[in-house]
């Protein structure tokens, strides 16, 4: 947890200003999920309907998508009433989340995609997450210093 000079208490009590950069970078997010999901979109279809294939063509793309467009630098650790640690979430809801964990286990059995086209999948889902943990973990950091454009790089590069 690298933000504990937050103060106790609900969210709502802290004035929340936008980083510098932070419209800019959200945007970059989002438009870096579209290019994933559509690359994505684009790559062979699964040879016989199953779920694997659905979950090739549909579920995953629109996990990236959803992730990416709700990124929020506001959902970041914090202290609760209580004064417990209360990990962020970067903006990326639970379902979503499991839906990208789930693809190191998951893309094997896309067996109608090359291993490199296998394992570009995976660093897309791990990039996307990781941002979402980057975000949570230190916003600020993140944002004005370029650490999640280069992430958005990372990930143009392993669908290029």
């Amino acid at each position: 947890m690298t933000i504990p000079y937050l103060p106790a208490g609900p969210t709502d009590d802290v004035p929340c200003e936008p980083w510098e950069g932070e419209e800019e970078a959200l945007a970059a997010a989002a438009a870096a999920g579209r290019r994933a999901a559509a690359w994505i979109r684009s790559l062979p279809r699964a040879p016989v309907p199953g779920p694997v294939g659905a979950w090739h063509a549909g579920e995953l793309p629109d996990a990236i998508e959803t992730a990416t467009a709700s990124l929020d630098p506001q959902e970041c650790d914090r202290m609760d009433p209580d004064s417990v640690m209360v990990d962020g979430t970067g903006g990326i809801d639970e379902e979503t989340r499991s839906k990208l964990a789930a693809v190191p286990c998951a893309v094997q059995d896309a067996r109608w995609l090359t291993p490199d086209q296998q394992i570009r999948i995976v660093a897309v889902a791990s990039l996307v997450a990781g941002a979402a943990r980057l975000l949570a973990e230190d916003p600020g950091t993140a944002i004005t210093t370029g650490e999640l454009s280069r992430m958005w790089a990372l990930l143009d590069h392993a669908i290029a």
